[in-house]
C-alpha cells in the first residue's frame, strides 16, 4: 500500500458554478466539474495517471489503494433576520459551530 497521502483542494466557483480541483503535491492535477460526484469521478482518473506521469509511483509495485485526502472550501452567505427574535436565541446560535451544511 502507498504510505502518502495526497491532498486536494476542492473549492466551489460560485461564478462558474462549477467544483475545481487542484493539488501542490499532484504536478498537474486541475479539474473542474458541475457536481462533486462527477469531480471525484475525474480524479479517481486523473489522480493515478498524473502520479505515474510523475514518477510518484511505479506500474510494477502492487498499490492497490492511493490514500486521497480532499480539503473542501466554500463561501455562503448567512443572514441575520431583524425582527422577531430574541437576544437570548442569537445568543444561542452565536455558541453553536456550523458544520458541513
Amino acid at each position: 500500500m502507498h504510505k502518502n497521502t495526497y491532498h486536494v483542494k476542492v473549492i466551489w466557483d460560485s461564478e462558474a458554478e462549477v467544483w475545481v480541483a487542484e493539488s501542490e503535491e499532484i504536478h498537474g492535477l486541475i479539474t473542474e466539474a458541475e457536481t462533486q460526484a462527477e469531480l471525484e469521478s475525474k480524479l479517481r482518473i486523473m489522480v493515478p495517471e498524473l502520479l505515474l506521469e510523475n514518477g510518484l509511483i511505479d506500474y510494477c509495485i502492487k498499490q492497490p489503494k492511493i490514500p486521497v485526502r480532499i480539503h473542501e472550501e466554500r463561501d455562503f452567505d448567512l443572514y441575520v433576520p431583524c425582527t422577531g427574535i430574541r437576544k437570548s436565541v442569537l445568543r444561542l446560535f452565536s455558541h453553536q459551530s456550523i458544520q458541513h451544511i
